[in-house]
């Protein structure tokens, strides 16, 4: 059976436009389950192993930003980590789409609704023929929007007849943990455009042209 999974992460809330959080993104990372991806997984494993550092989900917004668990790591240890995942993500055998929805441009809260909903439903209507080569797709999110389930679930229902859901453990999947960072990288990306990047992203990338030239021309690449 031909089966491809769907990881989904996004980055922002559906609540109104704050300047400290300008964008809602949501990513989409996907994988040809008949593409063997162990060997990259097993890499990222012996690559924490080795280092000695905490091997738990990665969440690259807290890692830059010196939060949470990452609270007591130096910046050259957070760089390991980010590193360590980033290269799993560029050299994976994955593509993903992120939709990006600039808040300042709504007008009304249930715009981004609309916006989520019109952009998603074009790019699979776009790309069907590829989706129906598919008799199973699994679509991994951790519920942690509801009003973002509540999209994904009658989007892809609307439009594909081969669709299953699965609650994801961010532990579990790597996959997942890619569309967190591809999220963030996303993000970025956008903000450096703007000139808007925050001094703990400057501090964490040196810069918006090596944040371009060490990580965002290459993994552009895996865009769908």
């Amino acid at each position: 059976m031909k089966e491809l999974s769907i990881f989904v992460d996004e980055s922002g809330d559906f609540g109104s436009y704050e300047s400290h959080s300008p964008y809602y993104i949501v990513t989409f990372v996907f994988h040809d389950q008949s593409v063997d991806i162990t060997k990259n997984i097993n890499h990222l494993n012996d690559k924490f192993s080795e280092s000695g550092l905490p091997d738990h989900p990665v969440h690259a917004g807290p890692l830059i930003r010196k939060e949470s668990e990452y609270k007591n790591l130096s910046l050259p240890e957070r760089k390991r980590i980010f590193n360590f995942l980033y290269n799993f993500v560029r050299t994976a055998d994955i593509t993903y789409r992120s939709i990006v929805i600039e808040k300042k441009q709504l007008v009304d809260e249930i715009d981004l609704h609309i916006q989520i909903t019109k952009q998603l439903s074009a790019f699979l209507k776009e790309n069907m023929d590829t989706f129906m080569q598919y008799e199973r797709i699994v679509v991994y999110y951790d519920y942690g929007q509801m009003e973002l389930t509540k999209i994904l679930v009658s989007v892809f229902n609307a439009i594909l007849n081969n669709i299953e859901y699965k609650k994801v453990i961010p532990a579990n999947y790597k996959l997942f943990q890619a569309a967190d960072m591809l999220c963030t990288l996303e993000l970025l990306s956008k903000k450096a455009e703007r000139k808007i990047l925050s001094k703990s992203e400057r501090l964490f990338f040196s810069s918006a042209r090596d944040l371009h030239k060490s990580y965002l021309r290459a993994i552009f690449r895996k865009r769908y």
